[in-house]
């Protein structure tokens, strides 16, 4: 009898799939598109330190910060190595950031014997600390709003070229004008609204940054892929460097966040202080269609292949070889980015939000008949946009070669083949780099030193997969180049009838005779030969309506900010943001998700993964010292709205303290790359006693812990702390 009654309700559910069309994946309930309308904080909340919401967070948590508040919390954040966010926390120059922010950087560093990413390191003295070459810190010292120069400027264009052109010039010009003025600063002027907006930022660079320390790896990233962008998460994801001044000493700044022992409280209100990299929240539903059925799954696709390849070499030695796990992690973290924003986007409900919005946005504009004159055409013009790049987007992703997923022999074979043609010219008409002196060394380039034929030979599985799920059938490179093969058989016919794997063979082409390239029937220069026409040809197709296109969104953005002025932020782009939030859980998988986790979680994934990998924890975890707390809190969550770029970013109170270090989102989080959806959104930070408590109790990093919790540098030993 259970069972009839379960089939019944199955078959119900079905029917109803069926007819409405209109299951939520993030909402879980039925629904009628139509009744579905946006709300107050799809576009998000990461605010502009030129526009902070003041309003805003005074209703909203009694709080009214003040100017010097905003300047502090500014100027104690830092860009980090280009990617990332980082703070000082000392007034000796002491910043912190994520492990996996320089988890790249550290095989570089380490001297012979090391593995900074299997040992971790830690210096307990200044003369210790680790110089890490090429990397920097930048602060924001100075914000102008530069939107009229360049508007009054772009208006003397007479179409869209020269418009743009003029756009490029002052904005080349405005930054030259204020290097001039300041001269110790770097100047970048930021499109804000899409270029609705623009922004100057006047950064101080930092070029001596020296590494303090990192834990292990396996500490930092516990379950790996299998846990990233989860939660219940149990990472000491956490790393400390020093800034030194041109004189080699440890700076000495007014400006950094001090250290809460106690860390964040439920429904507290905390900020996130950090560089969102890039969100496309303000995209029309066209632009977010063609992202849904063109663009992400080629990706994913491509990440899935890339993914089984890395794990298939880390596996290969039970998980010792450092830099290919922290390889996996870098693929694996891409995929589930990918994964899960195409996934949203297949949830109606998360669509419908989107559309209710448009729809309110185009209402406020055809109410207006200036603003209609002016804006209205936007939306069908991207759509007609988005309709002619479908047309060719696949075939344009699949005539490309990546130094990501394509195989070498791909970019030898273009090398050779433009060695080649330069070689039929007379010498006074070929490029600097095939003449005299220097054509030796291009030759010398065009087999890549870091040549590795195993992996390579895996490589062309991907890129067959790429070539046979993006071209039909008739394509020439399936009919031509592939012979009709697909898979295994395809890969086999490549790889049995080049011999770009050989330096020897490489080098006697491009010394010997030109038309042996030219003539080749080797299956990857005939790739090339026969594509790069159609590839360009598509290439500047794809070039010339992303302009088309980005012009229409600086209308666009242009628009939203007349419609809703700064009560809705704009979309990331990598320079300072403020994001206010509390820690609050949220309903998960048929149950609660925990504020907090502790360290006791950490060993309870690692034994009941039996210690395998990805669930491994260092040696030092099984045997603890007596005075480390195992209940103390190690990740915490919280409504804050953050993207990629934010990882290393300081969590703080209204006292500006630090309670934690963001450095994920929950699975939830992947669709924020285009709504932010408040209801199960979640930040995922370290929490600061959880930071103090490894660094003391742990690691035994006493002068570190000292100087975090006085804010500078101190002789206190461990009898101290």
């Amino acid at each position: 009898m259970k069972f009839n009654l379960i089939s019944v309700c199955l078959s119900f559910l079905l029917l109803s799939l069926l007819y409405n069309n209109s299951f939520s994946q993030s909402s879980n309930y039925f629904f009628d598109p139509d009744t579905v309308t946006a709300q107050r904080f799809d576009m998000g909340k990461m605010w502009t330190f030129e526009n902070p919401p003041l309003d805003y967070f005074k209703e909203e948590y009694g709080f009214l910060p003040s100017e010097e508040w905003l300047e502090k919390v500014r100027k104690s954040a830092l860009k980090f190595d280009g990617g990332c966010t980082a703070s000082f926390i000392s007034e000796d120059g002491l910043i912190m950031t994520n492990h996996h922010c320089i988890r790249g950087n550290l095989p570089a560093i380490q001297k012979e014997e090391e593995d900074l990413l299997l040992d971790g390191f830690y210096a307990q003295s200044l003369e210790q600390e680790r110089l890490v070459p090429g990397l920097f810190v930048e602060q924001l010292i100075i914000i102008e709003d530069v939107t009229g120069e360049i508007k009054m400027g772009m208006a003397d264009g007479k179409n869209e070229n020269e418009r743009v052109a003029l756009r490029d010039k002052i904005i080349t010009d405005i930054e030259n004008r204020y290097s001039k003025d300041y001269p110790d600063l770097r100047f970048e002027v930021t499109p804000l609204y899409d270029g609705g907006r623009y922004s100057l930022y006047g950064y101080k660079r930092y070029n001596d940054v020296r590494l303090v320390f990192v834990p292990e790896l396996w500490t930092a990233k516990l379950g790996g892929d299998y846990d990233n962008f989860t939660y219940p998460r149990y990472g000491l994801d956490c790393a400390f460097f020093r800034a030194y001044d041109q004189n080699g000493k440890p700076i000495k700044t007014d400006y950094y966040f001090k250290w809460s022992e106690n860390g964040p409280l439920e429904d507290e209100p905390i900020f996130v202080i950090g560089n969102p990299g890039r969100t496309d929240r303000i995209n029309t539903i066209a632009q977010i269609e063609f992202a849904r059925d063109i663009q992400y799954p080629m990706l994913v696709r491509m990440f899935k292949d890339m993914y089984a390849i890395q794990e298939e070499i880390v596996m290969k030695n039970n998980a010792e070889d450092m830099k290919q796990v922290a390889r996996l992690y870098s693929i694996g973290n891409g995929l589930k980015v990918y994964d899960g924003i195409y996934k949203g986007l297949l949830d109606p409900y998360l669509i419908a939000r989107k559309k209710d919005f448009e729809k309110k946005f185009k209402e406020a504009i055809n109410s207006d008949d200036e603003l209609k004159k002016k804006y209205s055409s936007i939306w069908n013009e991207i759509e007609d946009s988005r309709k002619k790049a479908s047309a060719f987007a696949s075939e344009l992703f699949a005539y490309n070669i990546s130094s990501f997923y394509s195989p070498q022999y791909l970019s030898i074979a273009r090398d050779l083949l433009t060695l080649a043609e330069q070689m039929k010219l007379e010498e006074s008409a070929r490029s600097e780099n095939y003449k005299a002196e220097q054509l030796e060394k291009t030759i010398e380039r065009i087999f890549p030193a870091n040549f590795d034929k195993s992996y390579q030979d895996k490589l062309v599985s991907v890129q067959v997969n790429i070539w046979t799920s993006n071209l039909p059938a008739d394509n020439l490179v399936r009919k031509e180049i592939l012979k009709t093969k697909t898979g295994k058989d395809a890969v086999e016919y490549l790889l049995n009838n080049t011999k770009l794997f050989s330096k020897d063979e490489v080098i006697r082409l491009a010394k010997g005779n030109p038309d042996d390239v030219l003539n080749s029937d080797d299956p990857f220069i005939q790739f090339v030969i026969k594509t790069r026409d159609r590839q360009k040809q598509l290439a500047d197709q794809s070039s010339e309506l992303q302009e088309y296109e980005s012009l229409r969104n600086e209308l666009l953005g242009e628009a939203l900010h007349y419609v809703y002025g700064d009560n809705i932020p704009p979309d990331a782009t990598f320079t300072l943001r403020i994001a206010d939030g509390k820690m609050k859980s949220y309903s998960y998988n048929g149950t609660v998700a925990p504020l907090k986790t502790t360290f006791y979680g950490s060993l309870d994934r690692y034994y009941s993964f039996d210690g395998k990998f990805p669930f491994k924890l260092p040696e030092r975890f099984k045997n603890l010292p007596p005075e480390f707390d195992l209940k103390t809190p190690l990740n915490f969550i919280s409504t804050n709205d953050i993207v990629g770029g934010n990882s290393g970013s300081a969590v703080i109170n209204k006292n500006a303290e630090i309670v934690g270090l963001a450095f994920d989102g929950n699975i939830e989080s992947l669709p924020g790359n285009y709504i932010y959806l408040p209801e199960a959104n979640r930040t995922v930070s370290v929490h600061s006693q959880g930071m103090i408590e490894a660094i003391m109790d742990l690691y035994k990093a006493y002068e570190l812990g000292n100087e975090i919790l006085a804010g500078k540098r101190t002789d206190k030993g461990p009898q101290e702390q």
